[in-house]
């Protein structure tokens, strides 16, 4: 992978969620980035890598990320880490930025 990651742990439900979504065309947001490290969109990231789907990446500002993580070493748990309330936001989000209703979202990542 070209970019660093600037976390040490993924979670592996939410890039299967995005992963999906990519599959079947979704638009989604770019990455935010600075010296080649993800500083935003992570999980897209990686969803991206496996889906062989294109993102755009943007410059960001590092704030929080301080450290590198080389890939080898970043831990992919199987813990959901949003809520279904957070589930339900992005779908509204992702339904909107793809000018689709809801339920045709739903319709298609079901």
């Amino acid at each position: 992978m070209d970019l660093i990651s600037t976390h040490e742990s993924l979670s592996f439900p939410v890039i299967a969620r995005i992963f999906k979504k990519m599959k079947i065309g979704l638009q989604f947001g770019a990455i935010q980035v600075v010296d080649n490290a993800i500083i935003d969109g992570h999980h897209r990231f990686v969803a991206a890598q496996l889906a062989n789907y294109s993102l755009d990446r943007i410059q960001g500002i590092r704030s929080l990320a301080k450290v590198n993580y080389e890939w080898q070493t970043v831990q992919f748990i199987d813990v959901d880490w949003d809520t279904a309330a957070k589930v339900e936001m992005l779908n509204k989000m992702d339904a909107r930025l793809n000018n689709i209703t809801l339920d045709e979202l739903l319709a298609r990542i079901a």
